[in-house]
């Protein structure tokens, strides 16, 4: 039974993964999950300087899932390639590190800082602000999206990924752009931007007054997403927006993703990725599946 994937030369001993941003760097998860076990590790957004993130509160529960306005709080890249990279180094299983800035200057830093370790891969996050366009993020404008994909496939010394946000109206055109300019493989998707407010205290649940989305309520709309999307480039799919189990991730394979992240649900449930795997691998044998690439997009 096979259960690798290859995306931009790179094999993964299983599709699943973790999502940027919920995961850290599996320091704080490894009391729990054996990284070994793991297609990748996707760590947490990554800026050239460190980012002291939003004002609190910055997380808010809503029904079938969670908002977060963190605002892509980290350390930096110096701090980042001394302390997080030499914890993975341990492990076995791929590293690919989220990359995010407000300028595409800012980007191609980290992109630089990076390209001489043993990271796998670079997941660019294009939902950061464009502070030279207005904060307008890169990932809502086609030629933003263009412009900052080819200015970093220039730099870039591993496969390019570029994660794609949902809060756009046609997902189809972002893929074609993001190939267009040379991304190795997308990702989707981001969290939707949305809002709670406590009708008792009168006030925001966040005091960024937004947040992003994630969580089992997204997972419809994100497939039907990665379902477009998969049909609109060449380039591999990763797959998230509410995987909870091995039937949500089967789901996002079927509609056209390469691999899955998961996400919010490693903080309901720290074990969630291994009964993922798991799960994936029961599948296959039940239903006499021997490569899980078969899976890929078969409806």
């Amino acid at each position: 039974m096979n259960t690798q994937v290859s995306i931009a030369g790179v094999t993964f001993q299983n599709p699943v993964m973790t999502a940027s941003g919920t995961f850290g760097s599996g320091m704080e998860y490894n009391a729990f999950v054996d990284l070994n076990r793991l297609g990748a590790v996707v760590t947490k957004g990554v800026a050239s300087v460190p980012w002291a993130g939003n004002k609190t509160p910055r997380v808010a529960e809503t029904y079938g899932g969670m908002l977060n306005a963190i605002g892509l709080q980290n350390p930096g890249i110096d701090l980042f390639i001394e302390r997080d990279l030499a914890f993975l180094k341990q492990y076995r299983t791929r590293v690919i590190v989220n990359v995010c800035g407000r300028t595409v200057d800012e980007y191609v830093t980290v992109v630089e800082r990076l390209a001489d370790t043993s990271v796998d891969m670079l997941e660019i996050n294009v939902s950061c602000p464009n502070v030279k366009e207005g904060a307008i993020a890169f990932g809502q404008d086609t030629k933003a999206l263009s412009d900052i994909t080819a200015a970093i496939k220039k730099k870039a010394k591993q496969p390019v990924i570029m994660k794609l946000s949902p809060n756009v109206t046609s997902i189809s055109e972002m893929a074609k752009a993001a190939e267009a300019a040379g991304a190795d493989a997308i990702s989707l998707i981001n969290t939707f931007t949305a809002m709670k407010i406590d009708i008792y205290r009168r006030r925001f649940a966040l005091a960024n007054r937004t947040g992003g989305l994630s969580g089992p309520a997204i997972k419809p709309i994100a497939v039907r997403m990665v379902y477009e999307a998969s049909h609109a480039v060449s380039i591999p799919v990763i797959g998230m927006g509410g995987i909870a189990n091995a039937e949500d991730a089967v789901e996002f394979m079927m509609a056209g993703a390469t691999a899955v992240a998961v996400g919010a649900m490693n903080f309901h449930d720290p074990y969630t990725t291994v009964r993922v795997i798991e799960g994936i691998e029961a599948f296959m044998r039940d239903q006499k599946i021997d490569d899980v690439n078969s899976l890929i997009g078969c409806v």
